[in-house]
């Protein structure tokens, strides 16, 4: 970050009005940025919540395209807020949101998650709680009829992501569930809530758990009725998904056969270092032997969250000593268990202010008391330092050169999880996974990584299978899925239903981190003998979140 204050610029404005509105439209999102002001709404998820949003993205549009940069900072900005802005109006055109269901990033997820960030620290912060509770049937209601408004159209989802939906949503509603647990625990520190802010929280937690409820019987039966068997969405709709998730346009043919020659590699890479555990042990063998050793694993989630926290500080520590330039307030992550039993592992960055943290959150299954450090040891540097909280962290602290919507609010998968893979490889070379377990640890993530890409382009545009038995499904998916990480038939059970149902988004990661690889080699080729890795890596931080094709003009135009 420089160390003069830049001016505000009118494209600057346009930006930040823009953050005010997208603050207004979506409550929860505006909560994951730490604008509180809105924590007691939600968003508008109805037919007409959808117009409304796309009206404010045409006329902040149509303002971006009249004004002219005033430097390379506004050049940035305006083609990737104006690219952004070009998709989401594409998207509702092809009438996206009349189908956007999921098992892990639609409406049902993002109206429960939202509490896992709320402040609770005080009854204020309690009282927003509880009217942001008592909004939850009418935010359900209005994205029944988002669905619903589909089904009219023939525009709909597959039926299994209305089924496991339906599935999930019990855990936030049985009387152990989240929204149960929320508000028989609720207090401001170590203080009880007054009796009528608790009653006003168990109001709100029945009307939530209501709600949820009714989208079950939606979901299982009015839409799973209407709902399409097939899970693939074609190759239109799988191109607007993935430049959605990427920020760039990428040939979909090539990289599915760069897909597969990389799968080959990693397999390759894989059974080296297999032997090098115990020679002459086939991956699974090496695996097997790894997960009988004591001295590499955590029982419970009290140890896992101290393993978590005590490697991130060390990474934090030693990196900023050598390898990175990390300002004081991002040196600050939280490690956590997530409140919720859903499986995976994510990063939520921190407020404007850094008043709260980056947090990493590990969402640990119900039934699950043992982990692997030698295969969760890379995990820690994806997420954290120089992941995501690295990557994240520094937009954030770059007040100096960017507006808010460049801080908080831009950026892509492609960008953020193409880092956070180059990052785990970048963490081999400084000899952070010199343990070879801890290198097949990384390199079972890089495997399935690679076959998330081959997988989720196969089956959405009905490729071969490589088998050359048909094309791809769902079954042969699961297959393949199954022969390619050493996971619980649970988790691949998940991260199968996540790929079909939200297409163009699990590549994004292998991608992502291939793009990032080969824009740092192009850097250095410009940059020949003064080419340095530290500067490299500052400079592409500094530009914030932005998209592929953005970075890639920003960085070796």
């Amino acid at each position: 970050m420089t160390d003069a204050v830049r001016q505000q610029t009118e494209i600057d404005r346009i930006a930040e009005g823009w953050v005010d509105t997208v603050v207004d439209l979506s409550p929860t999102l505006a909560t994951y940025i730490g604008r509180d002001e809105a924590n007691d709404r939600y968003d508008d998820f109805s037919p007409a919540g959808a117009e409304r949003h796309v009206a404010e993205a045409r006329a902040v549009l149509a303002a971006l395209d009249a004004a002219e940069p005033a430097d390379d900072v506004d050049r940035v900005t305006k083609a990737d807020l104006s690219s952004g802005l070009r998709l989401s109006i594409e998207r509702f055109e092809a009438r996206w949101h009349l189908r956007d269901l999921n098992v892990i990033a639609s409406a049902p997820q993002d109206i429960r998650q939202v509490y896992d960030l709320m402040p609770t620290e005080t009854p204020d912060d309690w009282s927003a709680v509880a009217r942001r509770l008592g909004a939850i049937p009418a935010a359900i209601d209005g994205y029944i009829a988002t669905l619903r408004e589909g089904i009219a159209q023939g525009v709909v989802p597959a039926v299994r992501q209305a089924r496991e939906v339906a599935a999930q949503i019990p855990r936030y509603t049985a009387d152990d569930g989240f929204f149960a647990t929320l508000a028989s625990g609720a207090r401001a520190g170590a203080s009880e809530l007054p009796a009528s802010l608790a009653g006003d929280l168990e109001k709100g937690s029945d009307a939530a758990r209501g709600a949820y409820d009714r989208l079950v019987r939606f979901l299982a039966d009015e839409l799973a009725d209407a709902a399409s068997t097939e899970d693939a969405v074609g190759r239109e709709l799988y191109a607007l998904n993935s430049r959605r998730f990427l920020g760039a346009t990428i040939d979909f043919d090539e990289t599915y056969e760069w897909g597969v020659e990389e799968l080959r590699r990693m397999v390759a890479e894989q059974q080296a270092i297999a032997e090098e555990i115990v020679p002459g042990a086939t991956v699974e063998e090496a695996v097997a032997f790894l997960e009988s050793d004591p001295a590499r694993k955590l029982v419970g989630t009290e140890a896992l969250q101290r393993w978590m926290q005590e490697t991130s500080d060390r990474a934090v520590a030693e990196l900023a000593q050598s390898h990175f330039d990390i300002p004081e307030p991002i040196r600050r992550l939280e490690c956590r268990i997530a409140p919720t039993q859903e499986g995976g592992i994510y990063y939520t960055g921190p407020t404007d202010d850094f008043s709260r943290p980056g947090r990493m959150w590990w969402s640990v299954p119900e039934g699950v008391t043992e982990f692997d450090t030698w295969r969760e040891l890379t995990t820690v540097y994806h997420e954290g330092v120089p992941g995501h909280h690295l990557q994240i962290g520094q937009a954030v602290y770059n007040r100096a050169e960017l507006n808010s919507w460049r801080r908080l609010l831009a950026g892509t998968s492609g960008h953020a999880e193409g880092w956070a893979l180059y990052a785990e490889r970048l963490m081999e070379g400084l000899g952070y996974l010199d343990d070879p377990a801890d290198r097949l640890g990384m390199l079972d993530g890089q495997r399935m990584r690679a076959a998330r890409v081959v997988l989720d382009i196969g089956v959405h545009l009905g490729k071969p299978r490589l088998d050359g038995q048909g094309t791809w499904d769902a079954a042969y998916a699961l297959d393949f899925m199954r022969a390619n990480v050493n996971m619980s038939d649970e988790f691949v059970r998940f991260e199968v239903n996540r790929y079909l149902g939200w297409p163009g988004q699990a590549p994004a990661y292998k991608v992502g981190q291939r793009i990032w690889e080969q824009l740092r080699d192009a850097y250095a080729s410009r940059r020949g003998d003064a080419f340095s890795i530290k500067e490299f890596h500052k400079r592409a931080l500094d530009l914030g979140g932005v998209g592929l094709d953005t970075l890639r003009t920003a960085l070796v135009p």
